[in-house]
């Protein structure tokens, strides 16, 4: 079968079944006598010919760290649900939280094997951002900010600094913060920096030391927690930059026979349904990651229309949601 076929089954023109297949206009008589056509014939356009023709694989390649991850299943989900109305596919690459990986895959991706590419980074070291120079396709990153490229981000500073502030509101005073690796400049440096402003502000700096890093993982934050006790001694609140750390900060202290909330309360970050099963519940941050998706696709599709488009950096908020 080809276009031809199609076209004269349908009792329609070539063009027609070409603006068909590549979500152009006509009108709905055409679309669905087209329809039908396929649907009787199982008819599928040759990829590797439009490819050809079109230099265009309708592929965008999105890269993640991870998929046990609330925060980046939202991400995707957000992107899906505009890609999926677009005419083009995801291939995802999942990097295990390995910035090697990251760099391989923007090499694969690069050498025209998708269209475009929107990245969930992690770090952005003098490597990385060697091999962002080189990129022949468009780019997006999302939950990073990086200058020079588009990107969506949130106000991880912001919202690690008003919980912060609640938690002194509160009268709690012996503050500690669990937080990641400072290459990661969302998670790591700003949610961190957020913490230290809000207590020095307050007039407590000596809290400021009072912090460990753990990885992105409930073991590291039941051992951090644990670390951090015995440093600082007793704590009646403990903030940490991801909901899975306080999750394991919540199993080491029900473990030493803390009380919670009423000895220490304890808050993460990302609004996940470990937040709502931890017992007590975790206080916690919700960030946009599904409009972060939808706003890279939909920043993408501004690259590819003209490769023109202005570049845009776009952070959004955050709300703190308490049990």
């Amino acid at each position: 079968m080809n276009i031809a076929e199609i076209a004269n089954m349908a009792g329609v023109s070539r063009a027609a079944v070409s603006r068909y297949f590549n979500n152009g206009y006509i009108s709905e008589e055409k679309r669905e006598a087209i329809r039908k056509v396929v649907e009787k014939t199982g008819y599928r356009p040759s990829i590797q010919a439009q490819t050809l023709r079109t230099k265009k694989t309708k592929m965008i390649g999105v890269i993640v760290p991870k998929i046990a991850s609330t925060s980046i299943g939202r991400v995707v989900e957000g992107i899906l649900s505009v890609l999926n109305g677009s005419g083009y596919q995801m291939l995802l690459a999942v990097t295990q939280d390995n910035p090697k990986k990251e760099l391989e895959y923007l090499a694969t991706f690069n050498d025209k094997q998708v269209d475009g590419v929107i990245l969930a980074a992690t770090v952005f070291n003098a490597e990385y951002k060697r091999v962002l120079k080189k990129m022949s396709v468009p780019l997006v990153i999302v939950g990073q900010q990086l200058s020079g490229y588009c990107c969506v981000f949130h106000d991880d500073y912001h919202a690690t600094y008003d919980i912060t502030k609640r938690f002194l509101d509160r009268g709690r005073k012996k503050l500690g913060y669990i937080g990641a690796i400072p290459q990661d400049k969302a998670v790591g440096t700003e949610r961190y920096r957020g913490f230290k402003d809000a207590v020095c502000d307050a007039g407590y700096e000596g809290l400021s030391e009072n912090f460990v890093i753990a990885d992105f993982s409930f073991d590291s934050g039941y051992e951090k927690t644990g670390e951090l006790f015995e440093r600082c001694g007793d704590m009646d609140g403990l903030i940490c930059a991801t909901d899975i750390m306080a999750a394991g900060a919540v199993q080491y202290l029900r473990e030493q026979g803390i009380k919670m909330p009423e000895q220490i309360l304890v808050a993460g970050q990302d609004d996940s349904e470990l937040a709502k099963v931890t017992d007590p519940p975790l206080i916690t941050v919700r960030y946009s990651h599904e409009k972060s998706g939808e706003l890279a696709v939909q920043m993408l599709m501004d690259l590819l229309g003209d490769g023109e488009a202005a570049l845009k950096e776009v952070k959004l908020g955050y709300y703190i949601v308490e049990p």
